[in-house]
């Protein structure tokens, strides 16, 4: 007899593994398909780290998110018994001076109205606190005391085994190929080697993956891979804490931003937030090209002396699931009772994880939450630009 649950649950990346924990902590009996491993080496949500920074230009909605998202983030840190969070600082820097309507000049605004206290720094103070950038090369920006970065794909192991020991079932090797309907109301999901599994409601939380299994949502989301860079360096020295902290490098003329050597795997992450490559997630290859790899070194050579010759130990492209307007989609199917999507993460969700479980738990019981209207079920043109502000958006 097959077994009928409450939700069933279609990817176990970060919108998937909050929205089990949460829907089980409401009493919902959960389970999670995943074609696995469990965390996937090459899935949005994993690596070594993700950036926790509260920055967003002008957008009041997602910096009082992060807000909120870093008191999860230091509470998991105790629950957990374990540093999943560090709270490094950031710095945001630029080559020349920080203008109105710019990222940074609005994000430094944005932070002293809501009380924050980011300290501005001149190209002298860049060179006296953080030795390893080129001197002169960075002329405005500054430091936010508050933000840093998480362990990714050990965030996922620990909120995939909270979530086991919840009760929460987890199917890992399992390729969900379709929703199963009738009379327009789920009936639960069928696997590619033919399972069908039970659900009064169904969960997409499938990333990059998400538009093949419900194809009306092709139209509004694609996958793009962008380069991520595991560097080593014999004297590490300059690269550390507190001397060298999460950046950003012009990100939004660059899209360059890294975080400082990482305590566990002694690497220092580079990698660029832009408009990526178009791939495909099944069919493609996340691989570097070589006219990555050169700029890559010439940023290097422009930023970072020290790391221009640095070994490339590791190197991939990470899939983005891009919403056209960078906005995540987190609501139920207009259309089709009982189904409810949440992705559309477009490189900038995994901070948000300490509230993304409720977020979504209220999308698909249909309560209400503040932040729920921006992330509605909407119509988006081939004219809709992409709104995240940090994100290069220029070849």
């Amino acid at each position: 007899m097959l077994t009928t649950y409450d939700v069933i649950i279609v990817g176990a990346g970060i919108f998937g593994i909050t929205a089990a924990v949460e829907l089980r902590q409401r009493q919902y009996k959960v389970a999670i398909l995943d074609p696995g491993p469990i965390p996937a080496p090459l899935a949005a949500s994993t690596d070594i780290s993700k950036v926790v920074r509260m920055e967003y230009g002008a957008d009041e909605t997602y910096m009082s998110m992060v807000e909120e998202s870093i008191a999860g983030w230091t509470q998991w840190n105790d629950a957990f018994g374990e540093k999943l969070y560090h709270n490094t600082g950031v710095t945001m820097l630029t080559r020349k001076p920080i203008e109105p309507g710019e990222f940074e000049y609005e994000s430094y605004q944005l932070l002293r109205q809501r009380n924050h206290l980011p300290e501005r720094l001149t190209a002298d103070d860049i060179a006296r606190r953080f030795p390893a950038w080129k001197p002169g090369a960075f002329v405005d920006g500054y430091f936010h005391a508050k933000g840093g970065y998480v362990e990714s794909g050990r965030v996922v192991e620990v909120l995939l085994q909270h979530a086991q020991e919840l009760g929460v079932t987890v199917y890992a090797g399992q390729t969900v190929q379709h929703v199963v309907l009738e009379n327009g109301r789920i009936q639960g999901v069928q696997t590619v080697d033919g399972r069908i599994f039970k659900a009064d409601n169904v969960l997409i939380a499938a990333g990059a993956w998400t538009p093949i299994i419900l194809p009306e949502l092709e139209p509004v989301m694609r996958a793009t891979g962008h380069p991520v860079y595991h560097l080593k360096i014999g004297n590490s020295t300059l690269f550390k804490p507190p001397h060298f902290v999460v950046f950003t490098a012009d990100i939004t003329s660059s899209g360059w931003y890294g975080f400082p050597l990482h305590p566990k795997h002694d690497v220092i992450k580079i990698a660029n937030h832009g408009v990526g490559q178009l791939l495909h997630p099944v069919h493609d290859k996340r691989v570097v090209s070589d006219a990555d790899i050169r700029q890559l070194r010439r940023f290097l050579e422009e930023t970072f002396p020290a790391l221009k010759d640095a070994t490339i130990s590791y190197a991939r492209r990470c899939l983005y699931c891009d919403t056209l307007d960078e906005h995540f989609w987190i609501d139920r199917h207009p259309e089709i009772e009982g189904l409810t999507v949440a992705a559309g993460g477009s490189g900038h969700g995994f901070k948000f994880a300490p509230i993304l479980g409720k977020l979504i738990a209220d999308a698909l019981t249909g309560q209400a939450n503040v932040w729920l209207p921006k992330f509605r079920w909407r119509d988006l043109g081939n004219e809709t630009q992409g709104e995240e502000a940090t994100r290069h958006h220029n070849k």
